[in-house]
């Protein structure tokens, strides 16, 4: 497949070249994006489970990237723990109280070891809306999900949004307002 592309000097060409540079941009910024989200952030979240009341809940998530020897994908170790886990955790075992999901950048796709709903593994398409936010769309387990990310005053912030359908119904929707706590840079 070629792509066209203008050279800047009034004409277009057609070439595979232009893939190519297209998808390098597009990698960069993804790489750039995820870079800015390792550290340690606290995550104050709110959960409504179809007709009940929202409900609250503090956790924490360290996000560091991997050491590797493949220069075509990134990995990332994403750690979440609660250290006031009531009883949400009891009435909801498909969440963890913590965890850890190893996930690979490809492309536009994150592939990860397991999901946050389900220990099957998964792959997430992301949508770049603009240099600060994401969009994720994953489908596993009969789950459906999309999330949106999106930093927020010089990454100091993270506002999360995520719609989860189980088989076409929806049964959750999130927000999580979190903070940075610890930037390794």
């Amino acid at each position: 497949m070629a792509i066209s592309y203008s050279s800047g000097i009034g004409r277009t060409k057609n070439s595979s070249i232009g893939i190519d540079r297209l998808r390098i941009d597009f990698d960069s910024n993804l790489r750039r994006w995820f870079g800015r989200n390792i550290g340690l952030w606290h995550s104050r979240r709110q959960y409504f489970f179809d007709e009940e009341k929202a409900i609250n809940l503090e956790m924490y998530i360290n996000v560091s990237k991997l050491n590797q020897h493949d220069s075509e994908c990134e990995s990332y170790r994403f750690n979440w723990w609660c250290e006031d886990e009531k009883d949400f955790f009891v009435k909801r075992p498909t969440y963890k109280s913590e965890g850890e999901i190893i996930a690979r950048l490809e492309g536009h796709q994150l592939i990860r070891d397991s999901s946050y709903l389900s220990d099957s593994s998964g792959i997430s398409n992301i949508r770049q809306v603009d240099e600060h936010e994401l969009i994720f769309e994953s489908n596993y387990d009969n789950w459906h999900v999309l999330e949106h990310t999106r930093l927020i005053d010089q990454d100091k912030f993270r506002s999360r949004t995520i719609y989860s359908w189980f088989n076409d119904e929806l049964k959750i929707v999130e927000n999580h307002h979190e903070m940075r706590i610890k930037n390794p840079n």
